[in-house]
């Protein structure tokens, strides 16, 4: 593994996405947790999942302007500070319920729904600004490595220590969870704020945001590479939620999993990402970029495969790994080249955009996977229906590699 710390910026950069993603790991589980306290009505619940991702469709474009318009390092800052407030005010919203369940919940939900919605909000523009500045702090023949241990960190510290940390603090404390969350987003702004990042020359003209976007819109059309890579990555994603959209039952029902055997196999996926962050940077040094993404495509179609086929825990979970040392081997792969190819200028829009097509298709392929197995269960029971979402999901990811082995010249 090539060791960066000794570069200052790369350490803050580093050290603040680990403090915010252990504040996303938190979180991950105690918004949803919250909403379970206020009130037990399932479509109230989901409203505040839904507030969380809406931003990433309605603002990844205009993020990406706004990106390219100001200073990263100061918007990154501002972000953070941004979700601090809204966060204590999560905290001020917990202090006034009179105790839980609350007897009349939709008002505690619906200002909960609020609040996630303007952090999601905040997300959005802070995750674009940082990726987009991640090639002013490292050299270039160093970003495979500079984005597999950036990852790395953040499945550690959002999937291992972040949950189970919010689980021990929500029982001690329903606020505990919140307040911790809005330290990790005050040190998160420190450590950005102490970094010494160029200068990026003068500042464009502004003009209409919707001009300035039809210039990433332009420019993406014109790459044909990044282009296909975002609508796979957008078909690739709608495939993968629609794998953990339904683990939660599949798991439940098939597995026979109770709460703290799920969160283990949740851990076995995390171990994926961690692994695949700090090993998949040496892959494509031996292998090559092409060759490596088209290991990775196979691979994630055997992860679906492999579940719906045998529906048991040690199958399962070294599957679930499989997928997201995968999805890692394709990132590792693909947003180096991104970072490499897209003028400065036009990387905040160009990577909007490509979230766009990425994150765009995850509400679609959540409502797929419901809909699938609602249909399917009358005509082939319970546990057939289940497992329908991962046969699917293979055959896509199947469809994908062919596409890409035929058609992507990367």
């Amino acid at each position: 593994m090539v060791h960066l710390f000794y570069i200052r910026n790369f350490r803050l950069l580093f050290s603040a996405t680990a403090v915010s993603n252990l504040g996303d790991g938190i979180s991950a589980l105690a918004f949803p947790w919250l909403a379970t306290l206020i009130t037990r009505d399932p479509l109230l619940i989901s409203l505040v999942a839904v507030a969380t991702r809406l931003p990433w469709l309605l603002f990844s474009i205009p993020a990406g302007v706004w990106t390219d318009r100001v200073d990263r390092q100061r918007l990154m800052v501002q972000a953070d500070l941004v979700r601090l407030a809204l966060t204590m005010g999560v905290v001020a919203l917990i202090l006034t319920a009179p105790v839980f369940p609350v007897e009349n919940g939709t008002p505690y939900i619906l200002g909960l729904c609020g609040l996630a919605f303007l952090l999601g909000s905040a997300e959005v523009l802070r995750d674009n600004a940082a990726q987009t500045a991640l090639p002013t702090v490292i050299d270039k023949d160093k970003l495979e490595a500079a984005n597999g241990q950036m990852w790395s960190v953040e499945q550690v510290m959002g999937s291992f220590v972040g949950p189970p940390l919010a689980g021990l603090l929500i029982a001690y404390a329903v606020p505990a969870p919140f307040l911790m969350d809005a330290a990790t987003f005050a040190i998160a702004a420190l450590l950005v704020w102490a970094m010494r990042l160029p200068a990026r020359g003068p500042k464009p003209q502004h003009r209409q945001w919707m001009v300035e976007a039809r210039e990433g819109i332009s420019w993406l059309r014109g790459h044909r590479v990044i282009l296909q890579l975002a609508l796979m990555l957008g078909c690739m994603n709608a495939m993968t939620i629609m794998v953990l959209t339904m683990l939660p039952l599949f798991g439940q029902e098939l597995l026979g999993l109770n709460a703290a055997q799920y969160g283990l196999l949740v851990t076995a996926e995390a171990a994926g990402g961690v692994v695949g962050g700090l090993i998949c940077p040496w892959i494509v040094t031996q292998m090559g970029a092409r060759r490596a993404l088209m290991l990775s495509l196979p691979l994630m179609m055997a992860s679906s495969i492999l579940i719906a086929l045998f529906p048991v825990v040690w199958v399962v979970a070294p599957a679930l790994f499989i997928g997201l040392f995968a999805g890692l081997l394709w990132n590792v792969v693909t947003v180096p080249y991104r970072q490499r190819h897209i003028p400065d200028a036009l990387l905040g829009r160009v990577n909007s955009l490509y979230r766009f097509f990425g994150w765009g298709m995850l509400p679609v392929g959540a409502l797929m996977a419901g809909a699938m197995v609602s249909w399917a269960e009358p005509h082939l029971g319970r546990e057939l229906a289940l497992r329908l979402p991962y046969f699917v999901s293979g055959g896509g990811m199947a469809l994908i590699w062919g596409y890409a082995s035929l058609r992507l010249k990367i």
